[in-house]
This record gives structure tokens, C-alpha cells and sequence, in this order.
């Protein structure tokens, strides 16, 4: 007798919750029928998956090789089940989605309202979070897309690039607006107070890998870890920030904030989509993903963040090119 699929299931939930108990509870079934699939699987493998513990369930090293398989096997058979299921003219489902901290915020929360509103039967689930966090999620198969600010480097994950962000300088409003500040590398960096993000953030970390040597012994006069928090302190004049201009550039439309335009290092950076290698494409991940480059038809992407009414008319053109297919 072969391992059966609801065997693989029961395993992964036995993994998941490290407990036969928990992992009965979860899937609704006895503890003792939970039990018994885990036997029985575990002779036709030819050994034990885990190392038991009371109660406790942990992977061996034959159980951490086999996760993987077991996971791919599932996944496959959830992509066919979907491929089938989908009628020509309509679609619906959800998608598990994860994205860094500044497209998580600024824009995906556009892109999500839109798509729904000429999909109504599409849920999205989304969770915001660092690169490194973003990437171990779609290696787990914990999420289908993810949009990322950084570079991911498992060999299981692919990643396509998206468009271009840029890393802005601000300060808070002036009267004289007619004047733009500008900001020399070289000359210039070490006269400012700065507000920075927190260590070890995304943004704080290729700020310092743009400036390189110029980054040593700046005026740091507060850190704080988030972004608005330091739209806030620079619009009140506690300093100058660096921030990805996704997140800003509707506060300097509307005066509250004031670009300042840096001299000598291009502070631009590439966003991606990232998905599992091994995951197949469903019709409304095609969908949904074509929706999204449709960011990437404006310059750069940002003027479309920041006027939601260009926003929109891409969004009608999306539909009209759909309808004339």
C-alpha cells in the first residue's frame, strides 16, 4: 500500500502543531486515528519521521527531507484542483500574499481595493514584514506572492523584477518653496540632524550601503521604527530622513514634507515579485499579477502612488484590454 494523501496531510499537520493531540484537534479526527497514519506511513517509508518526546513530536532527519516532498505533493494537488475548477469568463479564490514593510503600506493596499472591486470574489490575505521574513514564507510555502524592497537569494524562490523605488531626502515644509534644497554627498550630509529608521531595518541598511563612507559620524538625533513615525518627527523639525519615496511623495505634493535633492549617489532600488519556483500559476495569480505591472506602465511607478486619479485611468484601461480579448 502507498502513502496516501490524507497520510501527507495528517503528517504536515502533525509537524505544524508538534502534537498528535493538536494536530487531531485541527483536523477535526481522534488522536488514535492520527496515530495510526503516522504508524502506518512510517513503515511504508521504512522508518521513523520523528523523534518522539511525551507528548512531543519532532522531525528527525529523514522527516526534515521529507517536509519538502510532502509539501510540494499537496501544493500540486491544490494548483490542479484550481486549474480545474476555474470557468472560462470567471474566477474566484483567495491568495496568501506578504510584502515588505513600504509596498505592504503604501502600495498594495491600491492595487488589492481596485483588483476586488472588478473581482468580487477574490479574497486576499497579506502580511507585512521584512524582506528576510517575506522570503522564508514563500520558501515555506506559507504564501503564494510576495513583494519585496531587497534582493532574496534561496535558490527555490524566484523573483521577477517589479519597478524602481528611490530613496528620498525630506525635511519639513519651509515658506519659501519657490527655492529647492539640495544636498551634496560629499560636502553637505554632515550638517544635518537626521531622523533614521532603526537598525537593522531594510531602508536604514541600504541607506548606509548607498552613502558608504560619507554615512560615518552623521547627526543621528532619533531612530524610530516606522516610517510614519518619522514623517511625523521631520514634518514637527526634528530633523532630516531618508525614506523611500513610495511613502512621501503625496506629503510633498501636498506641502507637508519638502524633497531634498541629493547630489552624488543614486539612491535608487529595485522592488521584485518573488514567488516559489515550484509553485504553478493559477488563472488568478496570472490575473492578479498582471494587474499589478500595470504599476510598472507609469514612470517608475510613483506617479501613479501619488495621484490616484492616473491610478485609476490605468485601472480602466486594464479592463478595457481584458473585455477586448
Amino acid at each position: 500500500m502507498s502513502v496516501t494523501i490524507r497520510q501527507l496531510k495528517i503528517f504536515n499537520a502533525v509537524v505544524e502543531s508538534g502534537q498528535v493531540t493538536r494536530a487531531a484537534q485541527g483536523l477535526s479526527i481522534t488522536q488514535s486515528a492520527v496515530s495510526l497514519a503516522l504508524n502506518e506511513m512510517e513503515n511504508q517509508l521504512g522508518g521513523a519521521l520523528f523523534d518522539r518526546s511525551g507528548r512531543s513530536l519532532e522531525l528527525n532527519d529523514r522527516g526534515r527531507y521529507f517536509l519538502p516532498i510532502s509539501r510540494e505533493i499537496l501544493d500540486k494537488l491544490d494548483n490542479l484542483d484550481m486549474l480545474m475548477n476555474e470557468k472560462e469568463g470567471q474566477f474566484g479564490g483567495s491568495l496568501e500574499l506578504v510584502a515588505s514593510s513600504t509596498i505592504g503600506n503604501y502600495v498594495l493596499p491600491y492595487l488589492l481595493t481596485a483588483f476586488k472591486s472588478i473581482n468580487p470574489n477574490v479574497y486576499f490575505n497579506m502580511r507585512v514584514c521584512d524582506t528576510e521574513t517575506a522570503e522564508k514564507l514563500i520558501v515555506d510555502r506559507e504564501a503564494d506572492l510576495g513583494f519585496v524592497e531587497g534582493e532574496v537569494y534561496n535558490e527555490q524562490v524566484t523573483a521577477k523584477p517589479w519597478f524602481q523605488d528611490e530613496l528620498v531626502l525630506v525635511s519639513g515644509s519651509t515658506k519659501n518653496k519657490k527655492s529647492e534644497s539640495v544636498c551634496n554627498v560629499a560636502t553637505d550630509i554632515k550638517k544635518y540632524q537626521w531622523v533614521m529608521r532603526e537598525a537593522g531595518s531594510r531602508t536604514a541598511q541600504i541607506f548606509k550601503s548607498k552613502l558608504g563612507k560619507y554615512v560615518t559620524d552623521l547627526n543621528v538625533v532619533m531612530e524610530l521604527g516606522h516610517t510614519e513615525a518619522i514623517k511625523k518627527a521631520v514634518e514637527a523639525g526634528a530633523g532630516v530622513g531618508c525614506l523611500s519615496s513610495l511613502t512621501v511623495c503625496r506629503a510633498v505634493k501636498r506641502g507637508g514634507l519638502q524633497r531634498i535633492r541629493l547630489e552624488g549617489v543614486d539612491m535608487k532600488r529595485q522592488l521584485y515579485v518573488i514567488q516559489h519556483k515550484n509553485k504553478a500559476k493559477t488563472r488568478l495569480m496570472n490575473e492578479f499579477l498582471d494587474f499589478c505591472f500595470l504599476l510598472s506602465q507609469c514612470q517608475e511607478g510613483r506617479s501613479c502612488i501619488s495621484s490616484p486619479e492616473k491610478f485609476q485611468d490605468l485601472v480602466n484601461k486594464f479592463i478595457s484590454k481584458k473585455q477586448n480579448k
